[in-house]
Formats: structure tokens, sequence, C-alpha cells
């Protein structure tokens, strides 16, 4: 049985998963400084448009980066 056909797509696919995770941290990374930095009108919306996420994607990465951001956040 030659398996090297399979052997190659599963290392592509294996790859492909690792960049769209490193995408994904990037692009969650990138939402989170923006909003951080800005109380404009209109910033959560333009962030889902941007992303293609729902507003509501964008609150729980918000509230997940302000709980990894709380001092008390590792005792819980």
């Amino acid at each position: 049985m030659d398996t090297t056909a399979l052997d190659a797509a599963a290392r592509r696919y294996r790859r492909a998963e690792a960049a769209l995770d490193k995408a994904r941290t990037d692009l969650t990374a990138e939402v989170v400084a923006l909003l951080q930095s800005t109380d404009e009108r209109g910033a959560q919306a333009e962030v889902a448009r941007r992303t293609g996420w729902s507003r509501e994607q964008i609150r729980q990465i918000m509230r997940a980066a302000a709980a990894d951001r709380r001092p008390d956040a590792e005792e819980e």
C-alpha cells in the first residue's frame, strides 16, 4: 500500500491548521488591543464588520481578555 499521497495531504492539513491557529491568535490579539485602546462609539461594530465575527463573539473575546488581566484570575 502506497501512502505517500496520504502522508503528504496529512502534513499539508496539519500545517494549514497550525497557520489558522496562529492567524486566529494574532487576529484576536489585534482585536483586543484595538478595543482596549479606544472608547469610540461603534468600534465594536466596526471590528465585527472587518473580522466577520459576531458582536457576541467579540464581547466574549473581550471578557476573556479582561479575565486574563485580573490579578486574581489565576486563583479561580
